[in-house]
C-alpha cells in the first residue's frame, strides 16, 4: 500500500448523526440559505 492509501483506510468515518444531517432535506435547505446570504454579504461589503 502507499501512502495515500493508508490514509484512506484511515481517515476517520462520518457518524450517524451525520449521517443523518446531510440526507435531511430541511437542514439542507438552511444550510443553503444561510450560506447564500453570507455570500451576498461578502460580495456586497466587496462591491462598496
Amino acid at each position: 500500500m502507499d501512502n495515500s492509501a493508508i490514509k484512506i483506510a484511515t481517515a476517520p468515518l462520518p457518524t450517524r448523526k451525520t449521517l443523518k444531517s446531510r440526507k435531511n432535506i430541511p437542514f439542507q435547505i438552511v444550510r443553503f440559505a444561510v450560506f447564500n446570504i453570507r455570500m451576498l454579504k461578502m460580495v456586497t461589503r466587496a462591491h462598496r
